[in-house]
Formats: C-alpha cells, sequence, structure tokens
C-alpha cells in the first residue's frame, strides 16, 4: 500500500514536471484565461459542461466563478450543464448525445464561452455541444487529455494534458480550472497598481 502512494505522487509529479516544461501549455491558459475575462468584461458568460468526473470539475469551475475564490468580489457569470431533472429529460428525449448541445441551444448567447472538460477528447456530446456553440457565435475551448482525441483542433482554445492516465489528467485539469480563475480574478478585479492591464469589471 505505502509503494501505491509513493508512485502515485511521483506520477502525479513527473506529469506537473512535464507540463511545466511546455510553454505551449502555459500559453494556452493564459490565452483562454484572457479570452475568459474578455466574455465577462463584455457581460457575456461562460457555459462548462463534462461527464463524470469532468462534471464535477465544470460545476467546481462554474461555482467558484459564481460563489467565491480567493477574494471577495463580484459574481461572475458561470454555469454547468448539470442539473438532473434536465440531463434525463434530455438524454430521455433526444439521447445522451445532445445533452450538452440542447443546454447550448438554451443558454448561449453570441458572444459566450462554452468548456467543454473531456479526459478522452472523444466525448460524442462534448463534441455536439462544440458545434451547436459555433452556431450560436460563441468561442469555444476544451480541457483534454491523452492526445486530444476527436476534439482536437475543433475549439478556439485547448489545454491538453499529455498523459494517459484519467487520475492524472483530472487533477492536471483541476490544477488549470484554478489557475483560469485566478487569471481571471487579476484581469477584472485587480487595483491597477497590482495589474496594469486589469479591465476592473463592473
Amino acid at each position: 500500500m505505502h509503494t501505491i502512494i509513493i508512485d502515485t505522487f511521483k506520477s502525479a509529479q513527473e506529469l506537473i514536471s512535464e507540463v511545466l516544461n511546455r510553454e505551449t501549455f502555459l500559453s494556452q491558459i493564459e490565452a483562454l484565461a484572457k479570452q475568459m475575462a474578455a466574455v465577462l468584461s463584455k457581460k457575456g458568460k461562460l457555459i462548462a459542461c463534462g461527464n463524470g468526473g469532468s462534471m464535477c470539475d465544470a460545476i467546481h469551475f462554474a461555482e467558484e466563478l459564481s460563489g467565491r475564490f480567493q477574494h471577495d468580489r463580484q459574481a461572475l457569470p458561470a454555469i454547468a450543464l448539470s442539473d438532473p431533472g434536465y440531463l434525463s429529460c434530455v438524454a430521455n428525449d433526444y439521447g445522451w448525445e445532445n445533452v450538452f448541445a440542447r443546454g447550448v441551444e438554451a443558454y448561449g448567447e453570441s458572444g459566450d464561452l462554452l468548456l467543454g472538460i473531456s479526459t478522452s477528447g472523444n466525448s460524442l456530446n462534448i463534441i455536439n455541444a462544440i458545434a451547436a456553440a459555433e452556431k450560436k457565435n460563441c468561442f469555444t475551448a476544451a480541457l483534454l487529455g491523452k492526445e486530444g482525441g476527436k476534439l482536437k483542433g475543433l475549439c478556439d482554445y485547448e489545454i491538453i494534458v499529455p498523459s494517459n492516465n484519467t487520475a492524472r489528467i483530472q487533477e492536471i485539469h483541476t490544477i488549470v480550472i484554478h489557475l483560469l480563475i485566478e487569471l481571471i480574478e487579476n484581469e477584472l478585479f485587480a487595483s491597477t497598481e497590482e495589474n496594469p492591464n486589469s479591465k476592473l469589471y463592473c
């Protein structure tokens, strides 16, 4: 048991070191955070979706923005497509492959941003949600794993965790989500002394 614990932490540490040495990976996080902040500064909203653990990540992303992360500040419009009544209704009538696309059709507006989260990059309902978002003239982004799967190249922004281990991918996704929120707060709420480029959301 002790060996499993040590091996798991070492595996996580190695993956963190790998992504830290990938400048493209880091620059993609920065670019996506700036786009999210720009969407919010123009009174748009962020919509997130995912399956299983990735749905939990989508919920976490939305609640930290609409609620509170590190600082007291104005609530930000972010939602996760996760209501069980809605999901079961759409899945029953239109199939699970359309549960997120239907939500984008309902809530997405031009200038909003959809964040799809998929460790495999092959989730059909995320692929369909991205297509629906494009029809609504929304920005699109994805947190992916492995080689990016079928979602690779479909979004305006994509962050791909270079691992085949689902648990490790999800762990890095959580760090990325926290970074995105922190960077958004820095863009929108930091004083000009703290961040000369702050847009001061109001």
